[in-house]
């Protein structure tokens, strides 16, 4: 039973609330999404003082926040301003998992959007890692926070023996599925697209739905990457005179490939006409391919 005393600061800590939303709302209705004097402002990012202030209601002010932090992402992303993109993203993210250290979506959903290369994403995976840490230390047992480290090191960071290292910490706890322990030892290969296939496939058997979106994007940029090189093999094959523009119409008219190439998603391969370099169009959406450094192995 709640005390008399202790009802007048919940109902004050309703009204706050209700007048947080409010405002909120009229904020919306009065300055157009987009207004930089707005959208940028952020009151603190003391997840200590956001928490004292929250009292019993911490859960629904990181879902709050959570919600925040995803419209901060989704809106920079699509916007065609490249000043000061994702600035609030981070903090976002600390807010949303110091008012609720276990909310383990934001820790996974955060790291990735972190991570994102520009334009995707900020291109910070150091902050991914420190929010998956964080993770790591409100619940030791959770083998996926170690997985997604590994990962950030693997393939944003390529450094496949850190990843390979990680990989065995989570293989070493409860309940982690025996594939991560082989994991660990193909991360130790060259850093290649045989090892870069083999960690997507095993991602793409997650029970996550998001995760295997992600993997099967991967996986077809992978295929992209194949694509590639072997159109790249045939075009240095046909036998275009040294320091003629080339277009793809020459190499068809050579016999070397049959009609304009597409790639995995339909859009046409670019094929500079002064370097002869085959590359993804501009506007294709596997932009940007993964930087698979080093021996390039199917």
């Amino acid at each position: 039973m709640i005390a008399p005393g202790r009802w007048v600061w919940v109902g004050a800590a309703m009204v706050a609330l209700a007048a947080a939303i409010g405002l909120q709302v009229v904020r919306d209705r009065t300055y157009p999404r987009g207004e930089p004097s707005m959208e940028r402002l952020l009151y603190t990012r003391s997840g200590t003082a956001v928490s004292a202030l929250a009292l019993e209601f911490r859960a629904i002010a990181s879902d709050v926040y959570w919600v925040r932090a995803i419209q901060h992402y989704g809106g920079d992303r699509l916007s065609h301003d490249r000043r000061q993109r994702y600035e609030l993203l981070q903090p976002l993210l600390d807010l949303t998992t110091s008012l609720d250290p276990y909310f383990t979506v934001a820790y996974r959903f955060g790291a990735i959007f972190l991570s994102e290369e520009p334009p995707g994403g900020p291109g910070r995976p150091d902050q991914a890692i420190a929010l998956l840490e964080k993770g790591l230390a409100a619940q030791p047992d959770k083998w996926e926070f170690l997985h997604d480290i590994a990962f950030v090191h693997y393939w944003h960071l390529k450094d496949p023996a850190t990843a390979a290292q990680y990989f065995r910490r989570a293989a070493a706890l409860p309940r982690a599925p025996e594939w991560l322990q082989p994991l660990a030892a193909t991360m130790l290969s060259a850093r290649d697209r045989r090892s870069a296939r083999v960690l997507w496939l095993q991602i793409l058997e997650s029970d996550q739905a998001w995760l295997r979106r992600i993997a099967e994007r991967s996986l077809t940029q992978l295929a992209a990457l194949d694509q590639i090189e072997e159109l790249q093999e045939r075009v240095d094959n046909a036998g275009v005179p040294a320091g003629l523009r080339v277009t793809w119409i020459d190499i068809v008219r050579r016999g070397a490939i049959r009609a304009v190439p597409l790639d995995p998603a339909g859009v046409p391969y670019t094929l500079d006409p002064d370097t002869a370099q085959v590359m993804l169009a501009a506007e294709s959406p596997l932009n940007p391919l993964p930087d698979l450094s080093g021996t390039m192995m199917r």
